[in-house]
C-alpha cells in the first residue's frame, strides 16, 4: 500500500493531487488546518472511490504535525510520499521598502519553516518506505533567473518581500534536502504548478484557464517516478525549469 500525505490537501491543487493519486491506487491523507474541511474533502474523495483520510495539520503548529505523524504511524506504519503543498501569499503588493515584518515572518513560517517542520517530523515514516518521495510546491515567482530577466513578465511585476523570497528559499531548501537524503534513496524535488484558477489567487483579478487539476499533474508525476528520477530540481510540465 502506497501512502501519500498532502499538506493543505483539502482544496485547490492539494485536493486535485489527492484525486490524481487516488486514481493511481494511492491511499491519500489530507492534511488540513480546518479539521471539518479536511473531513469533508476526504469524504468527497471516498464517494468517488478513492481511499482518503483526513488529519488535522497546521504546518506552523509542531504539535499538530506530530499528532498527524503519530496517526499515520498507527494507521499505516509508514509514509511513501510527502507533498508540502500548504502555502500562504501574504501581502503580495508590498515591496521590501513597505514590508510589514510580521506579515513577512508569517509567510516564511508557512512556506519555509513549515516545510522543515513537516518534513523532519515525517522523515522517520518516510525512511520506512522502499521508494520515498518528497515534493515541495514552489512557484515561478521564486525563480532568480526569471526575476532578473528584464524580458520576462515576472521581472516586470511588482516587488515582493514575502511570497517570492519564500519560494526562492524553498527551492534552495529542496536542494539541501536532496543532497542530504539522496544516499538514503529519498528523492526530493520542487514543482512549479503554474498559475491556476484556485482560491489561492481569488481576488487578484486574473482570468485563468489552467485548473488545479492541471497544476497537480507534475506533483503526481514526480512523486510516482521510478528510481531514475532526478533529485534536487525544480520542474514544471515541460521538465526542469531555471531558477
Amino acid at each position: 500500500m502506497t501512502i501519500a500525505l498532502i499538506t493543505g490537501g483539502n482544496r485547490g491543487i492539494g485536493r486535485a493531487a489527492a484525486e490524481q493519486f487516488g486514481r493511481r491506487g494511492v491511499t491519500v491523507v489530507l492534511g488540513s488546518r480546518n479539521p471539518s474541511q479536511g473531513e469533508d474533502a476526504a469524504a468527497g474523495l471516498r464517494a468517488d472511490g478513492i481511499d482518503a483520510y483526513a488529519v488535522a495539520l497546521d504546518v506552523t503548529d509542531p504539535a499538530t504535525v506530530a499528532a498527524a505523524a503519530a496517526r499515520i504511524d498507527e494507521q499505516f506504519g509508514h509514509l511513501d510520499v510527502l507533498v508540502n503543498n500548504a502555502g500562504v501569499s501574504g501581502a503580495l503588493a508590498k515591496g521590501p521598502s513597505q514590508a510589514d515584518l510580521d506579515d513577512v515572518r508569517a509567510v516564511f513560517e508557512t512556506n519555509y519553516f513549515g516545510v522543515i517542520t513537516v518534513t523532519n517530523t515525517m522523515l522517520p515514516l518516510l525512511r520506512r518506505s522502499s521508494a520515498a518521495r518528497i515534493v515541495n510546491v514552489s512557484s515561478r515567482v521564486g525563480s532568480l533567473t526569471r526575476m532578473t530577466d528584464l524580458t520576462d513578465y515576472f521581472a516586470r511585476g511588482p516587488a515582493s518581500a514575502g511570497y517570492a523570497p519564500s519560494k526562492t528559499a524553498l527551492n534552495m531548501l529542496t536542494v539541501q534536502y536532496a543532497k542530504e537524503l539522496l544516499p538514503e534513496g529519498i528523492l526530493v524535488n520542487a514543482i512549479n504548478p503554474g498559475a491556476c484558477s484556485t482560491d489561492f489567487i481569488a481576488g487578484m483579478g486574473l482570468t485563468l484557464t489552467r485548473t488545479a487539476h492541471d497544476g497537480a499533474k507534475i506533483i503526481v508525476e514526480l512523486a510516482t517516478a521510478g528510481r531514475d528520477c532526478p533529485s534536487g530540481g525544480v520542474f514544471d510540465d515541460n521538465g526542469r525549469v531555471p531558477w
